[in-house]
């Protein structure tokens, strides 16, 4: 097609963005020179990169240092110092240390995705000097001459200088029908083509384009809700409305307690607000999912959101695309069905594959059909997932037709049907038809007859059979949502090791949206499935409660994987299909998944476990602060007995236990399994504190030597739960708990003046083992309460 335009000057109209303005008109054949575009370039007369960036180093050490449990931590620590207690500011070097951690493992991370998203990103295909070539987004220059093909994203607004298209604006407008658009027509950038390919001149760059006001906006719309971040931020929340109130008030009743001055009050004061903040929590759940993120990457994968690897793990459906994602996205010819008995077959295909976009069909029925060509064409139809169809229309030679039989025939279908349906059972099927008349407009021209039938093979993932097991095994529901024939869809599942008996339908024949609903939870197999029916699918198994994946690289997957809990792309896919995922398999590989998954719940699974060590301490801290509000005793704590506990039966134990192997399948709700383990340890280490002061009282024990009960009763119901949690033993879990174990027996024997301990008499060890019974026994017995009352 030749360019109508001239290379003069012409007001070009922005769309509806900007006033007129005078632009060089580009030649569509030369495209700007390199003088023109260093020339843009000075004046920032460039596009930039408007994807949401990764955090920076600084941003990361600003997270990490600058959060409400440090300044928490850094207040306390302040307090400790001024009056002189400097071995009870050990609880800082935790700090240190955790903070340290949580950013170098951060930073790790940022490293990793920024370099597997520069291996995907988005590229702009020009011409510049007469020749076509792929640059940056950021690199297009107002003017520059676009080259926009099926599936491509268009990154500027632009005027259509040659060639026709169907567009999908639905990410800009909402709207998911189609819009066709040719020569001198506007396209928004953030659009993608679903048919054909044009040339088209930029006319806006960075800020002016039309959907740069939005970008980031739909970027952070389309952030998932992460169950584990809800829960956590649900936990802090709580601790910081009352630790204060709840600090002050303890403060002023410590002080006014008989021989309990300044000092101790403060040192008392602050222990109990220190037992009550979680400190490593936060950073163990950030650590775990940026290892997740590094361990990932080994396998190709780009997490695009950080708590998309928690979505998947959750996910109890995951729905399929056929084509790329369990077929490799190539096809075969196999035959061609002579209806007719036409003598010309070989030209007539030869014309019409001459004048239509390359795609996987066309090009395989290429090597087949490549004869010289002269017909003179009038008018050219892209194929379109939303019709199914393409064509060409000649001058003197009338209109062939090549897609789906059923949206191609349309009411003549019935006529072919059974030919349609028998070589559909092992392979795709297309039908060839010509008519005396022309397309209207863009649509089917009347009278067609079929020709012939077209019998493709699709070449199946070598991964994607064992996959399809892997999820099957897992209790995973597995639906395949096609736009190709139902009874091809079901060869293929077949194939694959599905179960396919009365299990597929043609989604063709839904009439409504009700009878989808109904199909959703019925069939496993949909074929003839349209994009907006993809999504309709995944919003009524949603509606059932169901966390969804879908899988997918076409334009046609775009608003299935923008509505999925979790969106995965082939990153040999569109453009498009990459941009809206959570997930991209830079290897376009479909056997990754499984360790995709594993990795998920081998993350919730272990930060679960982990984060109920850190709610025991959280939860009988806070109770013992509001009963020591109302009981006329120094609290029995110090910091550095925190710290001593701490490290022995949380902090160590939490990071090894996070970084195991764990493919157990996610079950219940974080928060709720969290709390039902970690309640019964933490009510039983309050009974044994309050058993400590009443024993105190009438054995006139010291100070200290409650003190001393109480830290080793409250290490050893740590050591119970971390016996508990442990188990199955492996080696490295019975390694952890032996040394750590040893190390708190050792820094208990070894340092007792840094930790306040007082020496162990006859008295004090017969209360200690009478309390240590007590405890395992309320810790049997709360366990199985809260069991019942809250299954876990």
């Amino acid at each position: 097609m030749v360019c109508r335009f001239k290379t003069y000057a012409k007001t070009i109209r922005g769309p509806d963005r900007s006033n007129n303005f005078m632009r060089h008109i580009t030649d569509s054949a030369t495209g700007l020179t390199a003088n023109q575009v260093h020339e843009r370039m000075d004046k920032g007369q460039h596009n930039s990169n408007t994807t949401i960036p990764s955090k920076s180093i600084p941003e990361i050490i600003y997270s990490n240092v600058f959060t409400l449990f440090n300044f928490l931590n850094f207040g306390l620590a302040l307090a400790i110092l001024l009056v002189g207690s400097f071995k009870n500011m050990t609880f800082m070097g935790v700090v240190f240390f955790n903070t340290l951690i949580g950013v170098i493992q951060e930073i790790n991370a940022k490293r990793i995705i920024d370099k597997l998203s520069l291996m995907s990103a988005v590229r702009a295909k020009v011409i510049r000097n007469g020749k076509i070539s792929e640059i940056p987004t950021d690199q297009v220059v107002i003017d520059d001459l676009l080259v926009v093909g099926f599936g491509d994203q268009v990154v500027c607004d632009s005027v259509i200088i040659e060639g026709g298209c169907e567009v999908d604006e639905s990410l800009i407008t909402g709207e998911s029908e189609p819009v066709y658009k040719h020569e001198g027509d506007h396209l928004l950038s953030g659009s993608f083509l679903v048919a054909g390919e044009i040339k088209a001149q930029v006319i806006h760059v960075g800020d002016e384009n039309y959907s740069a006001g939005i970008t980031k906006e739909a970027k952070a719309l389309k952030n998932k809700k992460s169950l584990l971040m809800d829960s956590l931020n649900k936990i802090i929340k709580s601790i910081s409305f009352v630790i204060v109130p709840l600090g002050t008030i303890l403060f002023i009743k410590q002080l006014s307690i008989d021989g309990n001055g300044l000092y101790r009050a403060v040192v008392n004061t602050v222990a109990a607000l220190i037992g009550m903040i979680p400190e490593g929590l936060i950073l163990l759940t950030s650590s775990v999912l940026a290892v997740s993120i590094i361990r990932l990457a080994k396998y190709r994968v780009l997490i695009q959101q950080l708590y998309s690897v928690e979505t998947l793990a959750r996910v109890d459906t995951i729905c399929l695309d056929k084509t790329g994602t369990l077929t490799d996205g190539q096809v075969e010819f196999v035959e061609f069905i002579d209806i007719e008995k036409t003598d010309n077959i070989d030209r007539i295909m030869s014309e019409l594959l001459a004048n239509l976009n390359e795609d996987t069909v066309v090009l395989a029925l290429k090597e087949k059909y490549h004869r010289d060509v002269s017909w003179t064409i009038k008018q050219t139809i892209p194929f379109s997932s939303l019709r199914k169809w393409s064509g060409a229309s000649f001058e003197s030679m009338g209109t062939f037709v090549m897609g789906a039989p059923e949206f191609v025939m349309a009411e003549g279908y019935k006529d072919i049907e059974d030919l349609v349906e028998k070589n559909s059972i092992h392979h795709r099927v297309l039908v060839l038809a010509r008519s005396d008349y022309e397309f209207n407009g863009q649509d089917l021209p009347r009278d067609l007859k079929p020709l012939g039938l077209i019998l493709l093979r699709d070449n199946i993932r070598e991964e994607a059979a064992e996959t399809l097991k892997f999820f099957r095994e897992q209790g995973v529901g597995i639906k395949i949502i096609s736009g190709d024939n139902a009874l091809t869809v079901s060869s293929i599942a077949k194939r694959l090791g599905m179960d396919v008996d009365n299990n597929y339908i043609d989604a063709s024949s839904i009439k409504d949206s009700e009878g989808l609903v109904e199909a959703s939870q019925k069939y496993h197999i949909f074929g003839r499935t349209s994009p907006e029916q993809k999504k309709k699918i995944i919003e009524a198994l949603q509606a059932k409660g169901h966390t969804v994946g879908f899988v997918g690289d076409g334009v046609n997957d775009v608003l299935a994987l923008k509505t999925a809990d979790c969106g995965i792309a082939m990153a040999s896919g569109s453009d498009a299909a990459r941009n809206v995922s959570e997930l991209v398999l830079l290897d376009s590989n479909f056997d990754s998944m499984p360790f995709v998954v594993n990795e998920g719940r081998r993350t919730i699974n272990n930060i679960q476990r982990s984060a109920s060590l850190y709610l025991v301490k959280t939860i009988y801290a806070a109770v013992l602060a509001i009963l020591f509000l109302f009981i006329n005793r120094p609290y029995p704590f110090e910091p550095v007995q925190f710290t001593l506990t701490g490290v022995f039966t949380i902090g160590i134990p939490s990071f090894i236990l996070a970084i195991e192997p764990n493919r157990d399948r996610i079950k219940g709700n974080f928060l709720t399994n969290v709390i039902g383990r970690a309640m019964p340890a933490a009510l039983a280490n309050v009974i044994n504190v309050i058993l400590v002061m009443v024993a105190g009282k009438f054995l006139h024990l010291s100070h200290y030597e409650t003190s001393t009960l109480a830290v080793i009763l409250t290490a050893f119901v740590g050591f119970v739960l971390l016996f508990r949690v442990s188990r199955p033993f492996n080696a490295v879990r019975l390694g952890l708990l032996i040394f750590c174990l040893a190390g708190f027996l050792a820094s208990c024997l070894g340092l007792p003046f840094l930790f306040s301990l007082s020496d162990m008499h006859l008295t004090l060890w017969l209360v200690m083992a009478s309390l240590m019974a007590v405890s395992i026994v309320n810790i049997k017995y709360l366990t199985m309460l809260f069991y019942f009352l809250i299954p876990v």
